[in-house]
Order: C-alpha cells, then structure tokens, then sequence
C-alpha cells in the first residue's frame, strides 16, 4: 500500500482511484473494527490518520468515489453483537483534524467567513487536551443515571450502563442544582499511565497478556459482558461536551463545563478559555511540552467555540461539526536519500515530480517515495538528485520531503532542472499564467498533447465511460488500452462506432483471447444503453480540467442544453461581454474554471470530439428537481449586508430550495435580495424590471419551505 499513498492523486486515474479507494475502505473498516470493538488496534494513531486522509483526498478528488457506507461519512464502527444497540438521540461526531498552526489559523477564518465576522469580534475558543481513551455517553433523566453508551458508528452505540455505573468518577445521581430534565453528558474514558503499570504487572502475574497501551486497556475494560471484570479497572472519566438536553444550558461551553464540575463530573484541569488562536496556540505548545509528565495520554489538542448560539448557527458537516477541530501532534520525520526524481503525467496533463527515496520508516510505515508537489516547490527547496533529505508523513499522507541537509550535499550535485516538454508524447509542458498583470503563473505544468497523449489519451478515455461519467460496463482499463493502441478507439465517439466496425468484418472482437460472442454483445448492449446521456454526465465525462461533478452540474443547470452551452463557450472566447460575465458570474464557477472551459472549447479537436459524440449520442436537456420550494428554478442575487444570516448561509439556503445563486444581476436574474449598502445591483434590477426585496421579506419567503 506504501507505493499507492505515495501517488500523486492528480496522477491516478479513475479506475486506479476507484481500486485504491476500495482498498482503503477494506483497510479501514477493519482498523476500525480492531479498534472500537476489539480494543486491539493494529496500527499506530498516525497510520490510521494517514490511511483516512488518504481517503477524504481521494474522495476530494473523485467525489463519485464517497458514499453513505465510506468511513468518511461514518463514525466508529457498528456495535458488536455482545452487548444491546442504543441509538443516539443526537449523533456522536467525530473531529476534522488539523496538523499544523495555519489549519487551526484556516479554521477560525471559516468560523469567522459562515459566521460574517468583523475583524474585531473576538472567538473565544476553548482548548483542551484530547484524551486518548474510549468515548462514551450518560444520559441522566431527573438527575438520575439511566444509559450509559460508546460512540459505535456514531448513529448507535452499545449499552454499557451497568458497567459504567462501576466507575467512581460517573455519579449515579447529580449533585448541585439547575439540573436539566434530560442532559447527555460525553467524555473520554482513561486509565491513567500508573494505573495502567499497575494493570499489566497484575496481568502479568496472572499469566495473561498485558495491554499494548493505556487506551486499550482502557476500552477493553470498559466492554466487558461481566460487569464484574470492568469494577476491578482502574478507570478514569473526563467529560468535555454534551448530547440531548432538554431545558437551558447557558451562554458559553466553559460555562458548561463548570456546571458540569458542580453535578459531581471530573473536568480536565487544563482546559481553558482562549480570547485569540494564538492564544490557544500557545496553550498546545505549552502542554506539547509537558505531554511526557502527564499521568494520562494525549495525542492532541481539541479547540471548540465557546458561544453555544455560534455552535447552533454553525451546525455540523457529515461526520463532523463545523465548531471544533482536533490539533494532532506533529508526525515523524526521517532522513534518507533522495535518489532520483521522475515526472509523471496525469489525466489531464498535469506534471507531478516524485522522489524516489532510498526506503526509509517513518511512522511506522516503509516510504519509497514522496511528493515534490511542483517546480517552483523543488527549486524553493532547492532538491538536488543525491541529496540528503528528511522526510515526514503528516497531515496529506502522501510522504512528503520536508529539507534538504545541506551540509551532506555532494559537491557535483547540481540543480534539477524541470522539463518544458512532456516525458510521455514529447510535447510541449506550459504553465497558465494566472493573473495577466502579475505574471502569476499556475504552480502544474501541463503537457498540451490532449489526447494525442498517450498518458491523456488513455486515462482520458477511461475517465469517460466511468462510474459518474457515462458508466459503460465491459470497457475497462485493460479493454481501453487495448483498443487504443490497436486504433480502434482514439476517440469517445469511436466507442459508439465499435459494434458497426466489429459487423462490417474490419474487426472480429468474439475471436480474440477473452472474448466470446456473448460478452461482445454485452458490451455492444452496454454501449448503446448509453446513447442517451444527462447534459452534467455529459460535460462531466469530457475530462475539462478543473470541472468535476459539482462544476458540471452547475453549467448544465445553467445553461440547460448542449447548444446553449456550447455557443456560450464560443462567445465568452474573447473574455468580454455580457456572456462571458454572465458565466463567471454563476455561483462556484469563477475565473479558473470558467477560463478553462472556453479554452478547451477553443481547441478544434476538443470542439471536433463534442461534435462527433453529438451525432452518436443524444444529450438530454437538463430539467430542474421538481419541488414545492417558492424559490425552486429561479437565479437569484444577493447584495448588500445580510444582518440575520451570513452570505454563505444564505447561499446553501438558496441552493437547498432548488434556486441559483448568480454574482450579478443580468435579464436572467429572477429576484434580487437587497440587504443595507446594495447600490449599482439595485439600481440595474429596477431598470430591468426585476423585483427586489429586503431580508425581511426573504426570510418570511423561505420561512415554511
């Protein structure tokens, strides 16, 4: 698996994604299961995050690829059969992680953006450690204790109340007053380093094995079948958050946790308030540092907004909420020797430089080769063949080379010197230039062969008839190479042409070795199953660079037809007009992406494929979701200051209820949406004709939708 994490993910292809992606699923869950329901893991915290990371980056990078039953949408793992199923009345989420200081800089800037922030509003965050044990939850009806549970998939976990009811620091009733009816309470089972000593030396004079850490002893203490086995463990309970409440908590999370204190729980002494990030910054620094003297296992730092009303607008994401993020500890690093560099081209031309290294274990896992990301990356560095290098597995769990030792270098090393032609087809390697008034150019070199390439030609083919693309069963990798080299299939519509081809003779496909008459017309059956395609299955399958489903969607919903879209390519060409504004100006689109679809539309063999499919395949219009929605199907604008929501919230709002979300007004907007400071948008809506309301009569709008 080594080699895999080591690819580049822009250099795999659909297929070669899809096959990793399984892979890791596999990997995962059954990590997960010796994990959660064994209380045996196989791998280290850092490997498993790898591996996870991993697969969000591919799930990234091939949205196709996610789904309700990847662990990325899943916490934990489904309870085992051994102890009763407990569904919980709120969802046990996971944390996204954060490996360095800009990411936990990044996580605060995306409260601030959804929350619409002024600079000078302070988000107190609270920092505490994240305990390395076995999450749990206690619901208390009355005061009294009724359910104890463990996180499981988060969805549902397993009934461990009788066990709990063992553990000193789990009250049976609540102390102090102001106690809700019903308060879920969450924490962190532990068993502290001592008594972690403890236990495997009374392990060990009993003959049995002893526990590999605190967290396993810890979890596999806790589910026990006899209650008996968990009241002579030495276990520790810190609680840190809450699930189901019914009455009022407060205003703020560290008010929380100080009543929780006063109900009877034990609370992590070193959690605190953080008015500023580099507050808390310097927190994680500080207990990083004494991270060795503690009596219990951390492998990180949790940060969380302090306003509950901030935790409410902010909500959560799949698996995790948008308020909090884990700050892991920083990874290995190794040194070794980098032994050559080699350019590998992708689907869609881009060249990714990687190292290869003399095998070096970092983290626990053997690594061959790293990422150089691009060019400007390798000269920042200044990475020479032969150089010693150290090299760190982190939060991308590609390996990556972190510096050069340069007091190793050999004295004829000289400076890499990256190719302006593509090692694949020999053609020319260019970069975008970015931003014509500064010279900014894109950090990927591109080959511009297209499909003359054979590294683009190939994958790019594969690309079309994948899964979310036009999903043609019986055309895999080895049938599209195959097909490829011999000149049958050099372009998409040539697939459409095979059975024609195979029947006037030229080709007998059921002859050739693994083939038979039957799977040739399986495939021929397949391929004309296909002739009929939806307009984003459509565009999404042409392999554009930077429009993937999402962007695929969005010009189908905008534009509605093939014809539509394709004379709006051809007038945006000249990148002035209204049509060209028009396009930039479609919610998510913007410049990148826009340019590079009227680039591609600008290059006759491109136009040249859309129009051979057109004539074998019919691409149907896209037709908008029916919905009772009041804003379903209509281009709306925003403008001006929102004072209730933020412009995201607006936006996903909008979205939800079937609408588009434009940047500016044009005769296609529908409604436009004026907030206090709208000016020049007002002004063109009134001349066109178009209605305008304030964000009074826009929340009353979507209020029962």
């Amino acid at each position: 698996m080594t080699d895999k994490l080591s690819q580049a993910i822009d250099q795999l292809s659909r297929d070669q994604a899809a096959a990793e992606h399984a892979d890791l699923v596999v990997q995962i869950k059954e990590h997960n299961r010796l994990y959660y329901s064994e209380d045996s893991p196989f791998i280290s915290d850092a490997a498993y995050d790898q591996l996870f990371q991993r697969l969000r980056n591919l799930e990234d990078s091939f949205p196709e690829l996610s789904g309700p039953l990847s662990p990325t949408q899943k916490v934990g793992v489904t309870p085992s059969g051994g102890f009763k199923k407990v569904p919980h009345a709120r969802p046990m989420l996971s944390l996204d992680n954060a490996f360095n200081d800009e990411e936990v800089r990044e996580f605060v800037l995306r409260v601030r953006r959804f929350l619409g922030l002024e600079e000078s509003e302070t988000v107190g965050l609270i920092a505490e450690p994240k305990i390395d044990g076995l999450s749990a939850s206690l619901r208390y009806e009355n005061g009294v204790f009724v359910l104890g549970a463990t996180r499981g998939d988060g969805q549902v976990g397993e009934d461990i109340t009788a066990n709990l009811r063992t553990l000193k620091e789990v009250p049976i009733r609540l102390g102090g007053g102001d106690i809700p009816k019903v308060m879920e309470i969450r924490g962190e089972i532990y068993m502290s380093r001592e008594a972690f000593f403890r236990l495997n030396q009374a392990q060990e004079m009993a003959g049995k094995p002893p526990f590999a850490n605190p967290r396993n002893a810890a979890a596999g203490s806790t589910r026990q079948l006899d209650t008996s086995v968990t009241a002579s463990r030495p276990l520790s309970f810190f609680a840190y958050a809450w699930g189901e409440v019914e009455g009022d908590l407060g205003a703020s999370h560290i008010a929380v946790l100080e009543r929780m204190k006063e109900w009877g729980f034990s609370v992590n002494p070193l959690i605190c308030k953080c008015n500023t990030v580099e507050e808390a910054l310097d927190k994680y620094r500080l207990i990083e540092a004494q991270r060795a003297s503690l009596d219990y296992d951390i492998d990180g730092f949790v940060y969380k907004v302090d306003r509950l009303d901030w935790q409410e607008r902010l909500g959560m994401v799949s698996r995790a909420p948008r308020w909090a993020i884990a700050h892991k500890f920083p990874a290995e690093q190794a040194e070794t020797m980098l032994l050559d560099i080699v350019v590998q081209v992708g689907r869609t031309g881009a060249l990714t430089p990687v190292a290869k290294l003399e095998p070096v274990t970092v983290g626990g896992v053997v690594v061959s080769n790293a990422t150089l990301h691009n060019e400007d990356e390798i000269a920042r560095k200044d990475i020479r063949i032969g150089d010693s290098v150290v090299v760190q597995r982190a939060g991308d769990v590609i390996p990556q080379v972190v510096r050069v030792i340069e007091d190793k270098r050999l004295a004829d090393a000289k400076p890499y010197e990256f190719p302006d032609t593509c090692p694949v087809c020999d053609s020319h390697a260019v970069r975008e230039v970015l931003d014509a008034e500064t010279g900014q150019l894109e950090a990927k070199r591109r080959c511009t062969g297209g499909l003359i390439c054979p590294a683009q030609a190939v994958e790019r083919l594969r690309h079309f008839v994948s899964r979310n693309a036009f999903d043609i069963d019986g055309l895999g990798h080895k049938q599209i190479l195959a097909f490829w080299e011999e000149g049958l299939i050099k372009s998409p519509a040539d697939i459409f042409r095979l059975e024609a081809l195979n029947r006037s003779g030229e080709v007998d496909l059921a002859t050739r070795e693994g083939w038979g008459a039957l799977s040739v017309d399986n495939m021929f059956d397949a391929i004309n199953q296909r002739r009929k395609m939806e307009l984003e299955r459509f565009i999404y399958a042409l392999g554009v660079p930077h429009i993937g489903r999402a962007n695929a969607r969005l010009l189908a919903k905008s534009y509605r037809s093939l014809g539509d879209l394709m004379a709006a390519g051809a007038a945006a060409f000249t990148r002035d007009g209204l049509v060209y504004e028009d396009m930039l100006n479609i919610d998510g689109i913007g410049i990148k992406v826009a340019d590079a679809f009227i680039d591609f539309l600008g290059e006759p063999h491109n136009r040249q494929v859309i129009e051979d499919l057109a004539a074998e395949v019919e691409v149907l219009d896209f037709v908008p979701a029916e919905t009772s929605s009041p804003i379903a199907d209509l281009t709306l604008v925003f403008t001006g200051t929102l004072e209730k929501m933020t412009r995201n919230e607006a936006k996903a709002r909008a979205e939800a209820l079937g609408a588009k979300v434009s940047g500016s007004v044009s005769a296609k907007t529908d409604l436009v949406i004026a907030g206090p400071g709208a000016g020049s948008k007002v002004k063109k809506a009134q001349e066109l004709g178009i209605r305008v309301i304030d964000e009074e009569a826009w929340i009353a709008l979507i209020e029962n939708a």
